[in-house]
């Protein structure tokens, strides 16, 4: 393996398709989105809206959230996964985790329901810290263990602060998860406020990333998990490199001039040391919203060439915000793995390099962009396995 790679080793994953890995895959397979009718989710507070949230479940000894219990179960299922194919843990396993809003449903309860007013052992179950230090008790792992924030670019983020350390020596082995249940009624109803995510439409017709009619996004949840490693024997795909940025331009919008949009991308594939014309992929943000779309398509037509098709999962699996590029990157990986990328379905007329449905996978490189609410920008280079 290249001193330079970095191996997808195993795969966990908690998504609005179900509790684990065979669900996300299944459910990407069929065509049919996660999001189902939620009460009080509509225009209305009495009225349903579209929305992918995980359901409840898990082991409840995990916490008594869906977020630890999620966090926990996508991390366990990596490792196992990992273990099945060959993975053995070093001497400093580090722990990365993914979070923007966190503990929404306890923090929710403590102020709304219960005034402030818990037990010692109850309070500190809302603290980021927490599923983090059971989870490294749980396996005896001592590396380092951090939290990593950059909005909707999160699961990116986590990548590539993954292997800086791998590239620094700093561990041996890293479990990154990436965990977003943050889908209350009253965080989406104010995404939809802001124009940007719908609830009262069918996903398929609300949410169209690079296809006319488009709308914007569904909401989804999502934990999800990497074993990351340079000892692998049966990989799902290497990280090759990538880059990070920031617009520095506005709290929402995307800088129009798309200057540091366009160098993430330089940036990502000088670091993976491989070019523009090694891709094959584009498994982009895609979040069905104008900007966004636009940005990207742009990024595709100029830096890339005509073979390189596009897609976006989001229609399927909903935006999952801080877990959302997490769950793209296991899309990119499984693929590799099982010989093809399930796309959505297009609904309408669309950009003409738009992948649709099921698609066999070549072994040309992914380029996995997110570009995260605020100015963050990522880039990860995929790869499939030697």
């Amino acid at each position: 393996m290249d001193s330079r790679e970095m191996a997808i080793c195993g795969i966990g994953a908690v998504t609005g398709y179900g509790w684990g890995r065979e669900h996300l895959w299944d459910g990407l397979t069929s065509g049919k989105p996660a999001a189902g009718l939620e009460a009080g989710y509509g225009a209305q507070p009495e009225e349903p809206g579209w929305v992918a949230k995980v359901a409840d479940g898990g082991n409840p000894v995990d916490g008594p959230s869906r977020f630890a219990r999620a966090m926990r179960a996508a991390a366990r299922e990596a490792i196992a996964d990992a273990g099945e194919r060959g993975w053995q843990p070093g001497k400093r396993v580090g722990l990365l985790h993914a979070v923007v809003l966190g503990e929404v449903d306890l923090w929710r309860e403590f102020y709304l329901d219960r005034g402030g007013d818990v037990r010692p052992r109850e309070y500190l179950g809302l603290m980021p810290s927490t599923p983090m230090s059971t989870f490294m008790q749980e396996y005896g792992f001592h590396g380092p263990a951090m939290n990593v924030s950059a909005m909707c670019a999160s699961g990116n983020a986590g990548l590539l602060t993954a292997k800086a350390w791998l590239d620094a020596g700093i561990v041996d082995d890293v479990v990154f998860v990436a965990t977003d249940v943050s889908a209350t009624q009253e965080n989406v109803r104010h995404f939809v406020r802001l124009g940007v995510a719908v609830t009262d439409t069918e996903p398929l017709e609300a949410c169209r990333p690079f296809q006319e009619g488009s709308r914007g996004f569904l909401v989804g949840e999502a934990a999800v998990a990497f074993v990351l490693s340079r000892n692998a024997t049966r990989p799902y795909a290497m990280a090759l490199g990538g880059a990070m940025s920031h617009d520095g331009y506005h709290v929402t919008s995307v800088d129009p001039d798309l200057r540091q949009v366009r160098g993430c991308f330089r940036d990502a594939l000088a670091n993976a040391g491989v070019p523009a014309a090694a891709v094959r992929y584009l498994n982009a943000h895609g979040p069905g919203t104008k900007q966004c779309d636009t940005a990207e398509a742009t990024i595709l037509e100029q830096e890339f060439g005509a073979a390189t098709g596009v897609y976006s999962v989001k229609p399927l699996v909903g935006h999952c915000q801080g877990a959302a590029s997490a769950v793209e990157v296991s899309v990119a990986a499984l693929g590799y793995d099982r010989g093809y990328i399930p796309a959505p379905p297009a609904v309408a007329p669309g950009h003409p390099q738009l992948l649709t449905g099921r698609v066999p996978v070549g072994d040309g490189l992914t380029v996995k962009s997110s570009l995260g609410m605020g100015g963050h920008n990522s880039v990860v280079v995929l790869g499939p396995p030697a």
